[in-house]
């Protein structure tokens, strides 16, 4: 798959790193800003239960 991706990227090496580097952040903003609280209400963590 990366290999797929590095030779659809255009330009020289350089131009693939930083474009790469781009897909990157904007793929973890994403994720950050609107996948993860969408999924933050089904997932509770503050709720603890101990059993023994």
């Amino acid at each position: 798959m990366y290999a797929w991706l590095w030779r659809k990227l255009p330009g020289s090496t350089s131009t693939r790193v930083v474009t790469a580097a781009v897909l990157v952040t904007v793929v973890v903003a994403v994720l950050w800003y609107v996948v993860f609280p969408l999924f933050e209400p089904l997932v509770t963590l503050d709720e603890v239960t101990v059993t023994e």
